[in-house]
């Protein structure tokens, strides 16, 4: 099992910055991709981007130029840094990690 707990959401203003963290625990031995999905209101779940523990990066179209992933291995948390944030960027932002584990989901408000 692998545990993923999220924070850094919040309430932002159109054009701000939030910065995401996730950390992992548990089996984190099976754990090669981590990433981050949204799902806002109404709307089906989606990736935003991952990444792999070699480094290799995958972004959403929407959010290229603006958010950027990390990841520290030796902390087992993956990070996603939103800059340029835009109304349309609200969701429920989650955590995610291949062997299909979520977090419990964090909340971005975008104000215009």
């Amino acid at each position: 099992q692998v545990q993923l707990v999220e924070s850094g959401g919040g309430l932002v203003q159109a054009g701000g910055s939030l910065r995401l963290s996730c950390a992992a625990s548990g089996s984190i031995f099976s754990i090669n991709v981590m990433g981050w999905y949204r799902q806002a209101s109404g709307k089906q779940r989606e990736l935003v981007a991952h990444m792999s523990s070699g480094g290799s990066t995958k972004y959403a179209d929407s959010v290229k130029g603006r958010f950027t992933i990390s990841r520290d291995n030796a902390e087992n948390t993956v990070y996603l840094q939103m800059n340029s944030l835009k109304p349309e960027d609200a969701a429920v932002y989650y955590c995610w990690s291949s062997r299909g584990y979520w977090g419990q989901g964090t909340q971005v408000t975008v104000s215009s």
